[in-house]
């Protein structure tokens, strides 16, 4: 097994940038995804709700974002077109997300993701 870890960064989110220091000073192989910058596809965010545990990409979205009541996403029940919104409007994302083994985890707080290793 290897000890890769990927964190879903926001640099200007504060657990973002917690999280990404305790992964920093666990060490190991970890690589830093932008993901405002470098947005999940559809079937990325597909893996990662499943890793998750989540059983609806509803569960993972920024509720409090204006584009969450732009776009209507509360009566939105089509899964794909959730992981579409949340793909081309990454701010939907709840951040950060750590993934590690084939599992993944939210860092809010950003010390649960340490239950990942």
């Amino acid at each position: 097994m290897s000890d890769s870890t990927t964190i879903w960064h926001n640099p200007r989110c504060s657990k973002s940038r917690q999280t990404l220091a305790l992964l920093e000073a666990r060490g190991g192989d970890l690589t830093v995804r932008n993901y405002m910058e470098d947005a999940p596809s559809v079937s990325e965010l597909k893996t990662v709700l499943k890793q998750l545990g989540y059983t609806s990409a509803h569960e993972w979205l920024r509720k409090n974002e204006t584009v969450y009541r732009e776009l209507g996403l509360k009566a939105v029940e089509d899964e794909e077109a959730v992981l579409k919104a949340m793909s081309q409007n990454p701010k939907l994302i709840e951040r950060p997300v750590v993934i590690h083994d084939g599992k993944a985890m939210i860092g809010r707080p950003p010390e649960q993701v340490l239950e990942l290793f």
